[in-house]
């Protein structure tokens, strides 16, 4: 099965990468895994405080997903598949589309703001060329009902 990947982050435009991913894996009979990177510099702390800030992280992400999760399995009947990763996130990124031959396409949410797109983007576009699997970028400030016509 052909599976999008979407980066689960605390942007704004991370929502619209979400519904792009559910909605056109519902439509094409493919599947979603949504992947959290978690920075190594959140740990450079005493080894007790170190584990338990990344426990709390993981404890975040967890209820950050699921809300994305149930929205997808209960308006898009998908099933996603969570992964967190710990590292650089466009090093975390590229090893989770190596190490997964199912991730198809990777779905990223642009920002909206002058500064640019976002840092992941801006990255992962530079060495576009490179990738093994299609990047789709969705604007940050796209309706709902837009996202819906697209799908």
């Amino acid at each position: 099965m052909r599976k999008f990947l979407v980066i689960l982050d605390d942007s704004r435009e991370c929502l619209n990468a979400m519904r792009f991913a559910a909605m056109r894996a519902a439509h094409t009979g493919g599947g979603v895994e949504v992947l959290a990177v978690i920075p190594p510099d959140e740990f450079n702390h005493w080894i007790g405080v170190g584990e338990m800030m990344r426990e709390e992280a993981r404890e975040r992400i967890e209820v950050h997903y699921e809300v994305f999760a149930k929205w997808m399995r209960d308006r898009q009947g998908v099933e996603p598949q969570l992964v967190i990763r710990e590292g650089t996130p466009v090093d975390e990124i590229m090893a989770q589309i190596r190490e997964n031959p199912e991730i198809g396409v990777l779905v990223l949410g642009a920002g909206t703001d002058k500064k640019g797109p976002g840092p992941l983007v801006t990255q992962l576009t530079r060495n576009a060329g490179g990738l093994p699997i299609p990047i789709t970028i969705v604007p940050g400030d796209l309706s709902k009902e837009k996202l819906e016509a697209i799908t």
